[in-house]
């Protein structure tokens, strides 16, 4: 049965045959696939008052275990935005008191970005509700399906 993406690359293929590479069917689903996830994700954060910038760095600051604090530049690299992005999103998420900026111990110059107990509370349900979307995508596969798609996407981006 025909998709979205046979009728994509069906339609290059007829108009500019020469233009699409051997990857370019994977490169599509991986794409449709994206954004798929990302609307769960984005569907899942207004419940929680989040932005997806906002998730992403309560997640970040969470996932880095306790005490649940990072310098701004790890955060930013982390999180691939500008120094700059990231101090705007962490000024909002300090008026709201999910995270705090307090000097660095090993750096007296320098700050860190620290989880406060209710930004801890809430990114891990936020965490907990975006999982739950996401795997909802994958309910009707079997396992077997997606841990053979899991290790071919492994193999296709190990480094080389």
């Amino acid at each position: 049965m025909k998709d979205l993406v046979d009728e994509l690359i069906a339609a290059w293929r007829a108009e500019l045959p020469d233009v699409l590479g051997p990857a370019a069917e994977l490169i599509k689903r991986v794409t449709v696939l994206a954004g798929e996830l990302a609307a769960a994700t984005r569907s899942v954060l207004p419940e929680f008052g989040l932005t997806p910038a906002e998730f992403d760095v309560l997640v970040a600051l969470r996932r880095s275990g306790a005490p649940y604090r990072l310098r701004p530049s790890e955060l930013s690299s982390a999180l691939l935005l500008s120094t700059g992005g990231t101090s705007n999103i962490v000024n909002r998420l300090t008026a709201r008191a999910l995270v705090r900026r307090e000097a660095d111990p090993a750096d007296g110059r320098g700050t860190r970005i620290r989880l406060t107990a209710e930004g801890r509370r809430l990114a891990e349900a936020a965490v907990r509700a975006n999982s739950a979307a996401h795997e909802k995508l994958f309910a009707d596969l079997p396992p077997e399906l997606v841990r053979t798609a899991t290790q071919a996407l492994r193999d296709v981006s190990a480094p080389r």
